[in-house]
């Protein structure tokens, strides 16, 4: 009887694949989450480079504050939608990494363990003196909210110009995928963009947007539905015996 238990945990450790998910805000959108950037290319009638980038902190520091703190408002009326359950569901089967490129945590909410933010997170403040000093944040944010030390907290988003931490990370990550799922993204932002180049040629991609911004070919299977309905496929053909 231990021999046969044995068989088959080696058997299903066996079958079990490294699967990265690429995130974007598409996925958050079925939740309610607006993705803020029209087709004109302002961000809810501001351009981006007012509230999204160290330049635009430093000539208004209250503008870009309150353009967070409406969008950390909005976070928490909305919860997690049927596509970031079905990844949870995945992580049964396979070691899943989730890399999104989205500021809420709604993946965590929905139980994933495994999720890098390239971006940053809404619900989470920084010392503008030390970067690596990080809270929790679920109110508004305002001049004169300090780290304790006196220095004053910025959000912790990754602006427009600035490095992005956990790109390196996320390289090797995908350096090492046996699978390749992009959710929701029009794959035009980089670096979060440049990923899908680093897995190997040979793993099977999947690009699941309801516009999608490529086309499949014999590597790259493309799902043209929203992420609620494309995830529970490619998690059906991922999990079957």
């Amino acid at each position: 009887m231990l021999k046969l238990y044995f068989s088959i945990s080696l058997t299903v450790q066996d079958n079990m694949k490294s699967i990265v998910v690429l995130t974007g805000a598409g996925i958050s959108a079925e939740s309610g989450l607006k993705t803020f950037r029209d087709a004109d290319g302002l961000w809810e009638g501001h351009d981006i480079m007012e509230v999204a980038s160290p330049q635009g902190f430093e000539a208004n520091p209250e503008l870009v504050m309150d353009f967070y703190n409406q969008r950390r408002r909005q976070l928490l009326k909305v919860n997690p939608n049927a596509a970031h359950f079905d990844l949870v569901q995945l992580e049964q089967h396979h070691k899943v990494t989730i890399i999104t490129q989205n500021v809420d945590d709604l993946h965590e909410r929905a139980g994933s363990t495994n999720v890098i933010h390239l971006h940053g997170e809404l619900l989470k403040v920084r010392s503008m003196n030390d970067p690596h000093l990080i809270l929790d944040w679920s109110r508004d944010l305002v001049m004169g909210d300090t780290d304790g030390n006196g220095h004053q907290l910025r959000p912790n988003i990754v602006w427009f110009g600035e490095d992005v931490p956990m790109i390196e990370l996320a390289i090797k990550i995908c350096e090492h995928a046996d699978v390749l799922i992009i959710i929701g993204t029009s794959m035009q932002v980089y670096p979060a963009a440049s990923l899908m180049h680093y897995v190997r040629k040979e793993i099977p991609l999947y690009f699941i947007d309801p516009k999608p911004s490529i086309d499949s070919s014999e590597r790259i299977t493309v799902i043209a539905k929203p992420a609620t309905i494309g995830v529970k496929e490619v998690i059906h053909e991922l999990i079957k015996v």
